[in-house]
């Protein structure tokens, strides 16, 4: 579950929210960071819905239902950038400075894979319905914020009012990836933040609750650090909705793991977990028909005995 928690996949959509924000289309940076304060708010909020309903829905119930909606958002989030992908502004002007030679931004005929080119950048001019006069030009070197020459090599915004863009495309679709974004920390922070700390805390036996404990924290933040380092790379080789749509399927796997191999544990007591574990590996999870079953226990000759159904209506 820890591994899942880390590849259904929160460091993105938390770290870099505001930059999946501009990478949405979003230009202004001070937009991107109060937007991305939104996220943050509902991570909260939704985190202590959790608490609350943790005990009222039971542990496998709500990592089902948080790992499905999960899946949506992430596919949701994949659709708003395959949106923005296929109406990608057309590179219009074509540059013949002899600089341009050797670069590979001539060959980009429109914003997308020019955005995807961590050496070039997007000029354009912008009116109230179209982007017009675009080209795709080299970067510079020394800031991202201008291009290496032309029109837009001066500031963002220049007197023409040609407009900079370099790791995102104009685009009227940016509304699509922000509640995407919504969505999947709404789902995400009551079931797949919490719950694999609180089934972490319940399922090892005593002699083994220290060291399983720690090595689900470690197996935690690997995956934790995995996953900040690659995004990036993943976006930029699968492009955005490609990696959107990776995490998703492996949010879909997740899924069927935690339906075939948790079990609930919601109002057992620890003897009890521990048993739940005896079978073989992954037949445990379809025990809810035994979620309202109460099992007694009767202290003879100074060890546990269970009482069968019998046992316990002659002990009435």
């Amino acid at each position: 579950m820890k591994m899942l928690l880390f590849s259904c996949f929160s460091p993105p959509c938390r770290y870099y929210s505001a930059t999946i924000l501009q990478m949405s289309g979003v230009r202004d940076d001070k937009l991107a960071i109060w937007l991305s304060s939104l996220t943050a708010l509902t991570n909260f909020l939704f985190t202590l819905l959790g608490v609350w309903l943790v005990e009222k829905v039971g542990r496998r119930r709500l990592a089902l239902g948080s790992i499905i909606g999960t899946c949506f958002s992430l596919c949701l989030l994949a659709f708003g950038f395959l949106l923005s992908a296929k109406h990608s502004p057309p590179v219009t002007i074509h540059p013949t400075d002899p600089s341009l030679v050797n670069s590979s931004c001539i060959t980009h005929l429109s914003c997308e894979p020019c955005m995807l080119d961590p050496s070039c950048g997007f000029c354009y001019q912008q009116n109230s319905t179209a982007v017009f006069a675009s080209s795709c030009v080299p970067v510079n070197q020394a800031s991202t914020e201008r291009a290496a020459w032309g029109r837009c090599s001066n500031s963002t915004r220049s007197t023409d009012h040609n407009l900079w863009a370099y790791n995102f495309c104009p685009s009227s679709y940016s509304w699509v990836v922000l509640l995407g974004l919504i969505l999947y920390l709404a789902f995400f922070a009551p079931g797949l933040g919490p719950m694999p700390w609180t089934v972490n805390s319940e399922i090892y036996p005593l002699w083994a609750r220290s060291t399983g404990n720690a090595c689900s924290a470690g197996v935690n933040w690997t995956f934790n650090v995995l996953v900040s380092l690659t995004f990036l790379h993943l976006a930029q080789y699968l492009t955005y909705y490609g990696a959107f749509f990776l995490y998703s399927s492996m949010a879909l796997l997740g899924f069927f793991f935690i339906y075939g191999c948790l079990p609930e544990t919601k109002g057992r007591r620890l003897e009890e977990i521990e048993s739940l574990f005896e079978n073989r590996l992954c037949s445990c999870g379809a025990s809810d028909s035994d979620e309202g079953r109460q099992v007694e226990y009767i202290r003879v000759k100074g060890s546990n005995y269970h009482l069968s159904d019998n046992d316990a209506s002659d002990v009435e």
